[in-house]
């Protein structure tokens, strides 16, 4: 398993389109992809289950992935954040 911690830069935090283009994202990978905010996490694959989070600008979320194609999400998730958010 491989895991990384993320300070939400985006003003808007975790709205509907960046959701939307994360969600597509991780669906793309075999691994199980979770997002944690506080105590609550959700599989990164679903849309509305990563809007329920409310991240907002300077949130801090973490991001576990583990399965099959780890590394390859872990790379891409991480370089996805960076870049969107």
């Amino acid at each position: 398993m491989k895991e990384f911690t993320y300070v939400v830069k985006d003003s808007a935090g975790i709205h509907a389109r960046p959701a939307g283009l994360l969600a597509k994202k991780a669906a793309g990978f075999k691994s199980d992809i979770i997002i944690k905010k506080g105590e609550k996490e959700v599989a990164a694959k679903k849309l509305l289950a990563l809007m329920s989070l409310c991240v907002k600008c300077e949130d801090q979320i973490t991001i576990a992935i583990e399965g099959e194609d780890e590394d390859t999400a872990y790379t891409e998730i991480k370089a996805f954040l960076e870049e969107n958010l």
